[in-house]
């Protein structure tokens, strides 16, 4: 798509008037008196989770933003592979794939020997490694992606909309309040009203649960006595996103340019085929001085930008956005209100995730990506827990998880950002080196949760050996059997806050009465210990809360439907009808065979335990039955 070719304008490009560009949103009146989760903060942390939360009617869920609208522009842009792949959960992902520009290539550019005020490319590589994903990194308006999000959630079962023009002041949270309910309105939030007709008014909110995404200056982690800790660089960067005509050649390519004496720059195109994002190196910073004391303006960005860009040249028609700001990586210990000496007391309450709780530089395109894997771990846990689907405990698991991969992200962020200053002394050939050698970090692929009691012991892990447990699904092609459509398997892992097996079959034919695959799935339609029959409460569908999906070896002219387990062709809903989505085999057309993409022991297959956010949280044999059970008794309750 091309756009924004006569000026910057926010909102929907393929609505031709600017005015309609944007559906009015925001909840009308005052809050609620009482919801089982409050969100503070409109970002993509608190947008993802509030996405999550909306497609469960029996959650009440409130989120709400202190500024007046929705966002329209700037802010983060990159959009990471792992986190298409999440979009594609939740149901945007061709959405941004058709409106984004993707970054394929990536070129660096260094000095030239010659004349070294001038700089000349010194490499390009591809952007991404063939095979790590199936979906590409992309760059889009962060505005955009908080607009998919509010279109999820306006369509939802829960018909969630923000209320805009909210200051959150404080909360107190009330220990002694349980009174016998496993999820007591524990925490009381006072917020104070913007708009103008209500400006000054005090609203109560009373939650089950809250989680502050109100960014890096975030009140709610200071309710709760957590700080961010870390350190600036004391380095100044300016951003600006501009129409501009220009000789430079990389123009529409992501492009790494480190000059003599002017600083370095980092270029990314923009969606629309004309808009680009200039990240450039300013002043290094007096110790402790703010880089708002510098009083740096556009100008002066246009200014640096065009010496690092000599001999070519930069003429800026227009400056859609910009902002200077000071790099810096700071974590918080921890991302809830329990202390680690509490933790085998009592249940985190309150809740912070993104920015709130991690800050990295900009330039590894990190900071939306990181928090809105937040979101989404934190999402599923507090509707299996609010929904009695999982016990309590669960929730301790989001702090251990999401903090160890914010730290591990910072240690990398702030090598990535040390490299790009010149002040520091710099290696072309060592920052392309570096950038392709962690790749797998930019593409959000790299996090690895630990072992716990959602996240198994790598035992049998030599079964399916590219399905690495505690990492993501890694999706492959395969053929869905009962009407040959290629699909992507792990495009069945939807943001429903279900739990997936996927019973990967050995060699023998899946219909034989020797093979892994009946056994299983009479284990999981009788059997009492059976997980599917324990935690699947009374009058639903048998696949509502684990959602068991077979893949064949054979290809789909081989089998039978008919044939298969009838554990694989259930039947839903009001008249029972049949579900004949749960079948796939390899795409050997296309040579796309799962089972050599993935590792997976063609002798004797596995069963893959995915998590309600694509982890792997298990690989057991395909007889593995009573591992199977005791690991899902180990966090799940039941509720009939």
């Amino acid at each position: 798509m091309q756009f924004h070719l006569n000026g910057f304008e926010p909102g929907d490009p393929e609505i031709s008037d600017p005015a309609q560009r944007y559906v009015a949103s925001g909840g009308a009146g005052s809050v609620p008196e009482e919801v089982d989760v409050l969100i503070v903060g409109c970002g993509p942390a608190g947008l993802t989770l509030a996405a999550q939360l909306s497609a469960f009617p029996d959650i009440k869920t409130c989120i709400v933003e202190q500024k007046s609208g929705p966002l329209l522009r700037g802010q983060a842009d990159g959009i990471a592979c792992r986190t298409m792949e999440m979009f594609e959960a939740f149901g945007f992902s061709e959405r941004v794939l058709r409106e984004a520009c993707w970054i394929n290539e990536t070129t660096f550019w260094k000095p030239d020997d010659k004349l070294r005020e001038n700089i000349v490319r010194s490499g390009r590589v591809q952007d991404t490694e063939d095979g790590l994903s199936e979906f590409p990194h992309v760059v889009l308006n962060q505005a955009r992606v908080h607009d998919f999000y509010l279109d999820v959630m306006r369509k939802s079962p829960a018909a969630l909309e923000p209320y805009y023009a909210r200051r959150f002041l404080d909360l107190e949270s009330d220990e002694a309040a349980s009174g016998g309910n496993a999820h007591p309105y524990q925490v009381t939030a006072r917020l104070e009203r913007l708009d103008p007709t209500h400006e000054g008014q005090i609203e109560t909110i009373k939650a089950r649960y809250v989680v502050g995404c109100d960014g890096a200056r975030s009140t709610v982690r200071k309710c709760i006595g957590r700080a961010l800790h870390g350190d600036s660089a004391n380095h100044a960067w300016g951003v600006m996103d501009v129409l501009a005509v220009t000789d430079f050649p990389d123009i529409r390519f992501k492009s790494l340019i480190q000059s003599a004496n002017d600083g370095s720059m980092l270029i990314i195109p923009r969606e629309g085929g004309y808009l680009v994002r200039l990240y450039i190196e300013m002043d290094k910073l007096d110790v402790g001085e703010r880089v708002s004391n510098r009083k740096i303006t556009a100008d002066d960005l246009v200014a640096a930008a065009r010496r690092i860009l000599q001999p070519h040249t930069l003429d800026v028609k227009e400056v859609a956005w910009w902002s200077v700001y000071e790099i810096g990586q700071r974590l918080c210990d921890k991302f809830d209100d329990v202390s680690e000496e509490e933790a085998a007391k009592r249940l985190p309450r309150v809740f912070v995730a993104g920015d709130a709780c991690h800050t990295h530089s900009p330039k590894a395109g990190q900071g939306m990506n990181v928090s809105m894997q937040d979101g989404f771990n934190l999402g599923w846990k507090l509707a299996s827990v609010l929904r009695q689907r999982c016990a309590p405990h669960l929730l301790h698991s989001y702090s251990a998880e999401r903090q160890a991969v914010a730290k591990e992200l910072i240690d990398f962020d702030r090598e990535w950002a040390a490299l790009l200053a010149s002040s520091k002394g710099f290696d072309p050939a060592e920052t392309q080196r570096y950038f392709v050698r962690h790749g797998r970090y930019t593409a959000g692929t790299a996090a690895h949760y630990r072992s716990s009691n959602i996240t198994g012991e790598p035992t049998y892990q030599q079964l399916a050996k590219g399905l690495t447990i505690g990492m993501r699904f890694h999706s492959a092609p395969v053929i869905r059997l009962a009407d040959a459509k290629p699909v992507h398997l792990g495009h069945t892992v939807k943001a429903d806050g279900r739990w997936r097996i996927f019973a990967f079959a050995g060699a023998e034919n899946p219909a034989a009465s020797n093979s892994g695959i009946p056994a299983l799935c009479d284990f999981l339609a009788e059997a009492r210990e059976s997980p599917v029959r324990k935690y699947t409460p009374t009058g639903e569908d048998i696949d509502s809360v684990i959602d068991v999906r077979a893949v064949f070896q054979q290809g789909h002219h081989e089998l039978a439907v008919a044939a298969m387990p009838s554990f694989l062709l259930p039947r839903k809903g009001r008249y029972g009808l049949c579900d004949y989505e749960k079948m796939f085999c390899p795409d050997l057309k296309n040579g796309n065979d799962i089972f050599t993409m993935r590792g997976i022991d063609r002798e004797r297959g596995c069963m893959v335990v995915v998590r309600p956010d694509q982890y792997v949280a298990h690989v057991l044999p395909l007889d593995g039955h009573t591992q199977l059970a005791a690991f899902f008794d180990g966090f799940m309750t039941r509720r009939h």
